[in-house]
């Protein structure tokens, strides 16, 4: 009598997030990244991506624009998909002015000088709501000995350091972060600890350490976004090989005057 062969039933793997290693945080996996979200398109290079990958800029009941960078302000929007340098140039040059105009069908707008400055500060705000919320939610763990029990068992999906931790503390986290299955070592944050701790609602916050899955995902892609919009290029570097979520056009990108379209 010949038995069915039984079939194995597969394993659940341990979601790992691959991370760069120049110290910049990438977000990879994230939807955006893979392109499942609702696209728009950039008013200066007329590149069309996902949203999430775009900022989006807001018209106040005064004719003021500013950044939006959760997309939740109401009324119409227009959506930006390059770095500072280039949104900050293209202000100076009146390009944005023209871009928004048509964007927001009016040319009733007041575009402030320093609206780079403004959206890299509304980014970085976001970036560090994000991990007061991921706290809050019981996904992130701070303190060293936590982390290293963590780590080791292999519950760590990101560990992160502040910019001004030591190095010997780095490296004991990291090296029990490899033990567990994790990657050569954490990421660097771009602030120090006191940022850190006021962001999280915490004392001395010098390592954190993301142990669910899709908090690892929510924090990278904010800071990313951040990250991305300062250095654009070094954003887009490697995103089509990660799947890491990047704010703003190459090197070969060029701005399209949309009225000579």
């Amino acid at each position: 009598m010949t038995h069915p062969r039984t079939k194995r039933r597969p394993q659940p793997r341990r979601t790992r997030l691959r991370t760069r290693t120049n110290d910049r945080l990438i977000a990879p996996g994230s939807e955006a990244a893979e392109g499942t979200g609702p696209e728009r398109t950039c008013i200066l290079t007329r590149i069309c991506r996902s949203k999430d990958d775009l900022i989006r800029l807001a018209l106040g009941p005064d004719g003021q624009v500013a950044p939006d960078v959760r997309a939740r302000a109401p009324g119409r929007g227009a959506w930006i998909g390059v770095g500072r340098k280039a949104l900050d140039e293209a202000n100076a040059k009146g390009r944005l002015r023209g871009a928004l105009a048509r964007a927001f069908k009016t040319t009733e707008i007041d575009v402030p000088a320093d609206l780079g400055e403004k959206v890299e500060k509304a980014l970085r705000q976001q970036a560090l709501d994000r991990l007061g919320l991921e706290a809050r939610g019981g996904t992130l763990l701070t303190g060293s000995e936590r982390i290293e029990q963590a780590a080791r068992s292999g519950k760590v999906h990101v560990l992160i350091h502040a910019s001004d931790a030591g190095e010997e503390g780095n490296r004991s986290l990291d090296q029990a972060w490899r033990v567990g299955g994790g990657d050569a070592r954490g990421l660097v944050f771009p602030l120090p600890r006191t940022i850190l701790s006021m962001a999280l609602g915490r004392e001395n916050v010098v390592h954190i350490a993301l142990t669910d899955a899709g908090a690892a995902r929510r924090v990278l892609h904010a800071i990313n976004r951040w990250q991305a919009f300062i250095e654009p290029d070094a954003g887009l570097d490697g995103a089509s090989k990660s799947g890491s979520v990047a704010v703003g056009p190459d090197a070969g990108d060029e701005f399209v005057d949309e009225g000579t379209k």
